[in-house]
């Protein structure tokens, strides 16, 4: 009952031919394939050869179809494909021929064709659906929630696109706006900077010519200044002349002498002074005869240390050292505390200015104005007015870089050292190089004064270091005892002793009358 009421579908077909006289239906053969391509099955044929006959047409299809491709590359037709479902006398058919029930399938046919040819076979109650509808409807539905699914992650992706697309859009307006406004304003700096330079251009001229005059002013001030200074020194000599004599007038009175002038007998030469112009011949033979017996002590009693007294110069132009137990006078000196070391907080920075457009290797003070020296790696040598820092003059002459200066004592003389192997002497009241040392085989490190002003020492990266007499523009000696550079040298002030330092890690002291080293520091 329950296979009565389920829902059979059929699918009407003809067969061709006409009853016999008997009733019975007569059948013809067919082929494997009808005129629409589809297969057919005789009563004879099993599974095995039906599914070689349905590999064979595959094979031909594909065949065929490469052979279209071949011919009709460019427009390639769209495959379609035509399902055709089948129907429920197929279905038991199939099920029949598969489960091998051929006498089955006989009856089945025959008795179904009968049924089917006299009209008493109800397609209304069997219909013609196919049975595995509700399996191709689950397909479908799995195949809705797919399609539903991959469209809920493409509007996911179109939104994040979009929002993406917004984003960049107004990051792209605020840089166009942004590189707009930069061009706006670059453009204004060409003009502005356009302009500065024409009116820079306009006064180059006139800057070049107060510089000019500036540094002639300075110039002539600085030479002033010397001489000034100078004058002032050769006043105060005259002055503690002047105080001598005066001394020795009140000694003279003190010892009750009258008439002509006397001689005053002293040991020190330096006070062999006539104390009156008008001498009769008996005290000028007196004077004569005391310089003379002075001039024997003195022979005499010579200091056996005093080696640059103990023989006359090799060259009659050679300056003689002078005595190694001369005093500083600045000892006396009672020089009153600075301010900015007695203020909270010591020391501060007055002024900074640029001074050279390379390196500062050097630099020194003046003795006794406020000047301060610069060597640098631009091969020039400048003067500056302290604290202000305003140039005096500039010294151009060295073909390379400048490494040290150094002022002598009265500061009228100046000493630069280079890297082109040279020392240089510069005179202020000539206003150039009065003269140029070139015994170095390396570049020249250092330089320093003798407090006299008649010698200059200096140091160089051969290993050696060389005293220059300037009265005889010559080498007087060269001290050797280094064994690799000599970085920097020293007069001791008011003294012949020199110092020096190497690279090879030693301190040396020497004696510059002899060349000789006295002591080394390892």
């Amino acid at each position: 009952m329950e296979r009565e009421d389920e829902a059979y579908y059929l699918e009407e077909a003809e067969l061709p031919g006409e009853e016999s006289d008997d009733g019975k239906l007569e059948y013809e053969s067919v082929v494997a394939f009808d005129d629409a391509g589809n297969m057919q099955f005789t009563g004879d044929e099993d599974l095995d050869t039906a599914m070689k006959i349905i590999k064979e047409a595959t094979l031909d299809k594909e065949i065929e179809k490469a052979r279209f491709d071949e011919t009709e590359a460019e427009e390639i037709p769209e495959a379609t494909l035509t399902y055709r479902p089948a129907v429920v006398d197929d279905y038991v058919r199939n099920f029949l021929v598969k489960s091998g029930m051929w006498r089955t399938l006989d009856c089945f046919q025959h008795e179904w064709y009968q049924l089917k040819h006299t009209g008493k076979l109800v397609t209304g109650a069997t219909g013609s659906m196919v049975p595995d509808v509700y399996i191709k409807n689950s397909q479908l539905e799995n195949e809705n929630k797919q399609l539903a699914a991959e469209l809920q992650r493409f509007k996911a992706a179109a939104s994040n696109a979009k929002d993406n697309f917004i984003k960049m859009r107004k990051e792209r307006d605020f840089h166009r706006m942004h590189h707009r406004r930069v061009v706006q304003e670059k453009n204004a700096l060409i003009d502005k900077l356009t302009q500065v330079r024409k009116h820079y251009d306009a006064y180059e001229p006139a800057l070049q010519h107060l510089k000019k005059k500036y540094e002639v002013a300075m110039k002539e001030k600085m030479l002033n200044r010397l001489e000034r200074d100078r004058a002032l020194g050769q006043v105060s000599g005259l002055q503690a002349t002047l105080k001598s004599v005066n001394n020795i007038r009140q000694v003279e009175g003190e010892n009750g002498g009258s008439g002509g002038g006397n001689i005053i007998k002293t040991t020190s030469p330096e006070l062999l002074t006539r104390v009156d112009s008008t001498l009769t011949s008996t005290q000028h033979k007196l004077y004569e005869a005391r310089k003379s017996e002075f001039a024997q002590t003195k022979a005499k009693t010579l200091d056996p240390m005093d080696v640059a007294n103990a023989k006359l110069p090799r060259n009659p132009q050679d300056t003689p050292w002078p005595m190694d137990r001369e005093i500083n006078p600045d000892l006396s000196r009672n020089i009153p505390n600075c301010a900015h070391l007695t203020r909270v907080g010591g020391f501060r920075l007055t002024n900074t200015f640029q001074a050279h457009d390379l390196a500062i290797s050097g630099m020194d003070m003046h003795p006794t104005e406020n000047y301060l020296v610069t060597a640098s790696d631009d091969n020039k040598w400048k003067m500056w007015e302290i604290p202000a820092g305003e140039i005096v003059m500039t010294g151009e002459g060295h073909s390379d870089w400048v490494s040290d200066c150094a002022f002598s004592l009265d500061g009228s003389n100046l000493a630069t050292s280079s890297g082109d192997c040279t020392v240089k002497l510069w005179s202020f009241e000539q206003g150039q190089c009065v003269h140029t040392f070139t015994e170095h085989q390396f570049a020249v490190w250092g330089v320093s004064f003798h407090h006299s002003g008649d010698f200059i020492a200096s140091c160089s990266n051969d290993g050696t270091s060389k005293i220059w007499d300037l009265g005889s523009c010559r080498c007087r000696t060269t001290l050797r005892g280094h064994t690799d550079s000599v970085n920097s040298i020293q007069f001791l002030t008011y003294s012949n002793t020199l110092c020096t330092s190497s690279a090879d890690k030693t301190v040396s002291l020497w004696d510059a009358r002899n060349g000789l080293c006295a002591q080394t520091f390892y």
